[in-house]
């Protein structure tokens, strides 16, 4: 089949490259045309919190919508500001969205107790998602506008801070361009490095166009693009890199260029292929969480690298045979010049240090074990939330009202948790005695009918908040709904991301057998082994633990200068399925060339060296290429970005040097002959995918 594909796209060359052209053209244009309709699904149906704003929505649908409020500083007092804010107000209230607007002058404890801080709701009537940003930067331009003469007014809630996020661009502008400068360095020719990007350019901008085409008939969240793009061109540049890089040395052999592309893409072209599958296989292991909006993100993620993989099999080797030309005169000038052995010196390198790992394996494989053991060690204290806006960057107005809201009403003012009672009004005044007084509660406020607010005295990220959640259901209201015969629902963000956490933390287990099981059975297809992809596995969990490890060092204990804060709900499980797809694609490549080498002699020491040699370089420069993309998005002002960026950069070095160049020829050389064991009742009954036919 890869023959055929080959075959078909070098004859056929204009047509294979135009029938791109226009797909991207197509969706793009279509993309625009229709546009996006991106949202956010963190319901989780059955919950305690969802169960509590599904009654709130039916029982007052206008407190259901998002709020934003309106935060006013004045060292002389907020009182002496009337004349200038209730004719703001009022303004606020003609807005579109707005349904009303609850004054601090005429709302009790909406002041502080010193009269230099408050803060006016505006109730909008749909949430933060479906409000148009346009209009909500209406709202936040009418309130600033008359801030001045010692007032300050600041916008804190969801919808103003989905307004005040970025467009992003410069990340992937940053990534691409270190991309390039390390191909170039790769192969000396600017032509030949800049075919890998060109793949990942189209394959990433078709995707886009789709997946914007489908949010109109599927959930996609709203920060689908960044990732697409965040693992597109990571394992475009990546995928298009490693059959560049056979068909290069299929030249250097003094294979003619026709023949080069099509043992490129029958031999490295399948690896791409199961390298692929493992990869979506990964990211369509999230659908058994069930996760709303979680979903159609690891869709539409799957979709990107499938693309993507079919660009690496059809679109390079037609721009092989147009640009092959001088491709294959540099390639061939090169190898002249510095002569063969010269040209093999990086293999000769590599046989080098294959030889210095087999000589020690239990050496390299014990103390890179021991070091990415300790990296993991902080994974156990592992807090999942999401953040808000006292994460955001200092100079953001949503930053400077919460923190205005902390000094004035204390930290827990900005993560409120709603107990929603399904009863009489004598049940709603037995709940809201139980929780007055409960340690951890720092005020408690009745908000309409069946209604209680309860204002924690610690911040909403704070591990204190969560506890308090798990405490008002589990110890403190059932006494009451037993005595009363009412429901208690103890609802509100703070008490939906417990949820969300323990959701995650209830399905992991599933999710992570079904990923490691499916990539696992692949594994042992491919190459007809038991011991191998146990040993993929383990390794690949390895890595990824230790990478989340940095992940909670850096952003949830605030290592090099980052705000402290929880990993966001939905981060672990995302870069699980990414890493242990792309960590699969590395173990594929480097494991595909020594089975080659072992089919073609069956020595295993022998087997493990030609392997390392010949893959060593190029997986080394995809996983360089892979770790600057990635942690290109460092770069991002989104803090959900730059955790991705960081642990998807920080998997990959690891798996690269460590796993690849340390632990993986270690342990093969450990296990000799029998890492290619196979049952004979299991080998005949195994169907025959070969990755290295010719």
């Amino acid at each position: 089949m890869f023959e055929r594909i080959a075959q078909w796209a070098y004859r056929r060359r204009w047509q294979a490259l135009a029938s791109w052209v226009l797909v991207l053209i197509a969706v793009t244009a279509a993309a625009q045309v229709v546009g996006a309709s991106y949202r956010n699904d963190f319901s989780l149906p059955g919950t305690e919190s969802q169960q509590a704003l599904d009654h709130l929505q039916a029982r007052a649908p206008v407190e259901a919508g998002a709020t934003v409020q309106v935060v006013l500083a004045a060292p002389g007092g907020v009182e002496g500001q009337r004349p200038r804010v209730e004719p703001m107000l009022a303004q606020l209230g003609t807005l579109p969205h707005v349904v009303a607007v609850r004054s601090p002058y005429q709302t009790p404890g909406s002041i502080s107790a010193d009269g230099t801080i408050g803060y006016a709701t505006v109730a909008l009537d749909a949430p933060a998602t479906d409000v148009p940003v346009e209009d909500v930067r209406r709202i936040i331009d009418t309130a600033q506008a008359v801030a001045a003469d010692g007032l300050q007014v600041e916008l804190g809630g969801d919808p103003v801070r989905g307004a005040e996020e970025s467009e992003g661009g410069a990340a992937e502008g940053i990534g691409l361009l270190a991309a390039l400068v390390i191909l170039v360095l790769m192969f000396g020719s600017l032509l030949a490095a800049s075919l890998p990007i060109i793949i990942a350019v189209f394959a990433v901008g078709s995707a886009i166009g789709l997946v914007a085409l489908a949010s109109h008939v599927a959930t996609v969240a709203d920060f689908t693009t960044p990732l697409m793009i965040l693992v597109g061109l990571g394992v475009g540049i990546d995928y298009a890199l490693l059959v560049f890089s056979r068909f290069r040395s299929e030249l250097v052999g003094g294979a003619e260029r026709a023949e080069a592309v099509r043992r490129a893409l029958d031999t490295a072209g399948r690896t791409v292929f199961f390298a692929g599958l493992t990869v979506i296989i990964a990211l369509l292991g999230l659908v058994v969480l069930g996760l709303g909006s979680l979903q159609g993100v690891a869709v539409a993620v799957a979709a990107t690298v499938l693309v993507t993989m079919l660009a690496a099999l059809t679109l390079l080797p037609a721009l092989l045979a147009i640009f092959g030309n001088r491709i294959e005169r540099s390639v061939r000038k090169r190898a002249a010049r510095a002569g063969r052995e010269a040209a093999g010196r990086d293999g000769a390198g590599w046989r080098r240090w294959s030889g210095a790992v087999q000589r020690r394996p239990v050496l390299a494989a014990v103390v890179p074990v021991v070091a990415l053991v300790a990296l993991s060690v902080p994974l156990a204290d592992l807090r999942l939330g999401f953040a808000d806006s006292g994460t955001d960057p200092a100079e953001a107005t949503s930053r400077k009202a919460y923190d205005l809201l902390s000094a004035g009403f204390g930290p827990g003012f900005n993560g409120p948790l709603v107990i929603v009672v399904d009863g009489d009004d004598r049940a709603t005044a037995a709940g809201q005695q139980a929780v007055t007084g409960v340690p951890g509660v720092a005020a408690v406020q009745p908000a309409g009918a069946g209604t209680i607010l309860i204002f924690p005295d610690s911040a909403p990220q704070a591990e204190e908040t969560s506890d308090l959640v798990k405490r008002l259901r589990d110890e403190v209201l059932p006494p009451v709904a037993a005595s009363t015969g009412a429901t208690f629902l103890v609802g509100g963000s703070t008490a939906a991301v417990v949820d969300f956490a323990g959701a995650v933390a209830d399905r992991l287990p599933i999710f992570v057998a079904a990923v490691v099981g499916l990539s696992a059975l692949l594994l042992l297809v491919v190459f007809r082994s038991v011991l191998i992809p146990v040993k993929a596995a383990l390794l690949n969990l390895l890595s990824v633990a230790a990478a989340m490890g940095v992940v909670t060092l850096i952003f949830q204990e605030g290592l090099l200068g980052e705000q402290p804060g929880p990993v966001e709900a939905y981060v672990p499980v995302m870069i699980f399925a990414i890493v242990f797809g792309l960590s699969m694609d590395y173990e594929v490549f480097l494991l595909a060339r020594m089975h080659e080498a072992w089919q073609k002699r069956p020595d295993p020491s022998a087997a493990i060296t030609e392997g390392l040699a010949t893959t060593g370089r190029v997986v080394t420069a995809a996983a360089a290429i892979m770790v600057v993309v990635f942690g290109a998005f460092l770069l991002s002002p989104d803090r959900m970005l730059r955790q991705f960026g960081l642990g998807l950069a920080t998997a990959v070095l690891l798996d690269a040097v460590v796993i690849r160049c340390l632990l993986l020829p270690a342990i093969m050389q450990m296990l000799g002959k029998y890492a290619w064991w196979l049952p004979k009742p299991l080998a005949r009954r195994l169907p025959e995918v070969a990755l290295e036919h010719r």
